[in-house]
């Protein structure tokens, strides 16, 4: 009897557990809660022994010696709840633990996996900026340029090699300065017009505060690199691209806007933009946002990263 009495109120104990204490942060509160229900467990136990002993000694069969032994206090409540305290302290103690260790195992293991999406990240957000149809593109208008302008086809090269110093080298970090970002996007947007001339406008609106804070390397490029591929790549006029940034509260808030219309072409990956999604979500869970979206004949794209 006593074996069904512990199986079942610490099946009772462990349910009251499961379904009202959060492990995953716990403090004072949760403490409180296995406590009472510790003790409230403890004391039905040593009432049930003590009632079912009740039972068994006064309506059961004849007690053999050792059983006098066994039941001799039975009637003694205060016994009874000290003996459930000790036993149900017990159990509470090797589930808690097994509690811990299986958390601890699972919070390793999501940092592994985390770990490794990480890179995983990195890497395609490698692939996706060293994009072999825009090197071949600058290096080709570099060669034409070398025959008007010289001086220029030099500062060109030292651009188009900052940008790939910027991809090998800065890309396995997760954070870099906003003033960093804007040199290679800076780069970028001086050897795409060398191809679109007068048909690429670039607008920057940076608050000065930004400059310092926080971003994962390359978000800002791809935006740029995004508009202008899928924007004004494809208009006769060309368009212009306008890049934000500014502190709104606690957050840092990107946009980059584009002439034209949002129009994604089947074949592509979309692997830069997957990327950013990735990176965002490793790197700031929910609390980060990225959307793209029509508005007025101009693409916009919108990241919001928390600062604290």
């Amino acid at each position: 009897m006593g074996t069904f009495l512990g199986i079942f109120t610490t099946s009772m104990l462990r349910w009251y557990l499961k379904q009202n204490v959060q492990f995953e942060s716990f403090g004072g509160k949760e403490f409180i809660k296995i406590l009472v229900a510790f003790l409230l467990t403890a004391l039905l136990f040593g009432v049930l022994n003590t009632f079912f002993g009740f039972l068994y000694v006064k309506f059961g069969p004849t007690l053999t010696e050792t059983e006098h032994q066994m039941f001799k206090n039975y009637d003694n409540v205060g016994i009874q709840i000290l003996n459930s305290l000790f036993l149900m302290g017990a159990w509470t103690v090797t589930y808690l633990v097994i509690k811990l260790l299986l958390k601890l195992n699972q919070d390793r293991i999501e940092r592994l996996e985390m770990n490794t999406h990480l890179k995983q990240a990195q890497l395609n957000t490698l692939k996706g900026q060293i994009n072999p149809h825009f090197m071949f593109n600058s290096l080709n208008n570099i060669r034409g340029l070398m025959l008007e302008d010289v001086e220029k086809s030099r500062e060109m090269l030292t651009k188009l090699s900052e940008i790939l110093r910027y991809s090998l080298t800065k890309n396995n970090s997760n954070g870099i300065a906003v003033r960093e970002e804007l040199e290679v996007v800076d780069n970028y947007i001086d050897l795409s017009k060398i191809q679109f001339e007068d048909r690429l406008e670039f607008i920057k609106n940076i608050d000065g505060d930004t400059l310092d804070m926080q971003i994962p390397p390359m978000i800002i490029q791809l935006l740029i690199e995004n508009a202008i591929k899928h924007g004004i790549s494809n208009l006769k006029r060309g368009g212009t691209v306008t890049l934000d940034i500014k502190k709104k509260d606690s957050v840092l808030v990107i946009e980059v806007r584009n002439t034209g219309q949002l129009q994604i072409s089947k074949d592509s990956t979309k692997l830069g933009l997957k990327n950013i999604e990735q990176r965002l979500k490793l790197l700031y869970a929910d609390k980060a946002s990225f959307n793209l979206e029509e508005i007025s004949n101009e693409v916009v794209a919108l990241i919001k990263i928390p600062l604290a």
